[in-house]
């Protein structure tokens, strides 16, 4: 009866191995990607491929690659946008301004000044780019807290499992750890004076509507926005594109 008992879960670990690997790619591409592929190779067969043959993964072995792999991708994602023009040169995350200064723009454009609008758009992406790096230690936070359960439910469920299992988990707190960032860096980057330049130039102007915009929730949000679309894009390629399994297990694992 223990004999079966093994095989049994000699035959499992493949198919959780390969979760694993899968997973290593999300924000990683390319050299990069190989490289922590064999880290993550390292990690679970304690240095030597050819005992990782011949021994049962047990799942502290499972649960510490995922983790790792994980760590690796979502810290991949939050540094690339993290930098200069991550958002504001993104078309697909750039953070326009918000629908309530359309109003303001229009008029400030019939009088020759909505370039003041463009300024202030492009120091909200500043402070989103400066405000994301407070991401990684929450990112770290939700990896550790993750199951052997949140592992299968993430590999038998659709495209985006594994960024709702982020989302679903970290959007309340990752608001909470970025609003006083971006309020802070709203201010360095400028963006809190050329609102107030901006409205109250509007402001001056008869018979104008009153507008009035949150940028720091605005920004929070469009920001958060932002680190999930990439989680999302890199699973879902992990899981479609041939020229993302770079190995066989990949391929097993989300060919069909």
């Amino acid at each position: 009866m223990s004999k079966v008992k093994t095989t049994v879960r000699t035959m499992r670990a493949p198919g959780l191995l390969s979760t694993l690997l899968a997973l290593a790619l999300i924000g990683a591409s390319g050299s990069a990607a190989a490289g922590w592929l064999d880290k993550l190779k390292d990690i679970i067969s304690g240095g030597d491929g050819e005992q990782a043959t011949q021994q049962a993964l047990s799942t502290d072995d499972i649960g510490g690659g995922l983790k790792e792999a994980l760590r690796v991708g979502t810290e991949n994602v939050v540094s690339s946008l993290g930098t200069t023009d991550g958002f504001n040169l993104d078309p697909q995350i750039h953070i326009p301004l918000p629908a309530q200064l359309d109003q303001v723009k229009n008029v400030l454009g019939k009088i020759g000044m909505d370039s003041m609008l463009s300024d202030l758009e492009t120091r909200l992406n500043r402070a989103a780019e400066i405000a994301t790096p407070k991401a990684k230690e929450l990112f770290i936070g939700a990896i550790n807290d993750m199951t052997l359960d949140d592992v299968m439910a993430i590999y038998n469920g659709p495209e985006d499992s594994a960024t709702q299992y982020f989302k679903s988990r970290m959007s309340g707190p990752l608001a909470i750890e970025m609003k006083p960032v971006v309020d802070e860096s709203l201010a360095d980057v400028g963006a809190a004076n050329s609102y107030e330049a901006a409205m109250e130039r509007y402001n001056s102007v008869p018979f104008v509507p009153k507008v009035d915009a949150d940028l720091g929730n605005y920004v929070v949000e469009k920001g958060m926005d932002g680190i999930f679309y990439y989680l999302a894009k890199e699973e879902a390629a992990i899981r479609q594109d041939p020229a993302k399994r770079t190995t066989d297990l990949l391929k097993r694992v989300f060919g069909k």
